[in-house]
């Protein structure tokens, strides 16, 4: 059982910053891939950014340059640095891992106000 708790949403302007936070049970942080998902309205979810147990990462084209995954295995804590926010960020944004079976956190809302 892995328990994921994300924080760290609000409403920010177009052109802003956000960072998010996902607390993770256990020492899966150090050892298992993490993943960034978001959800917008009436859309499907799409992933958003990966880093891996050593550190590599990997992110969707549209926050290229934008958006900065990063972990501290200390802190079983996984985070995601949003600059330059733009509306069509705007989602509930989800934290997510496998071990053996899928595991999702509650969900942040970000909005992005024009």
């Amino acid at each position: 059982q892995v328990q994921l708790v994300e924080s760290g949403g609000g409403l920010v302007q177009a052109g802003g910053s956000l960072r998010l936070s996902c607390a993770a049970s256990g020492s899966h942080v150090s050892i298992n891939a993490m993943d960034w998902y978001r959800q917008a309205p009436g859309k499907p979810r799409e992933a958003v950014a990966t880093i891996t147990g050593g550190g590599g990462t990997n992110y969707a084209d549209s926050v290229k340059g934008r958006f900065t995954i990063s972990k501290d295995n200390a802190r079983n804590t996984v985070y995601l640095q949003m600059n330059s926010l733009k509306p069509e960020d705007t989602a509930v944004y989800y934290c997510h891992t496998w071990w053996y079976a899928d595991y999702w956190g509650q969900g942040t809302q970000v909005t992005v106000s024009s």
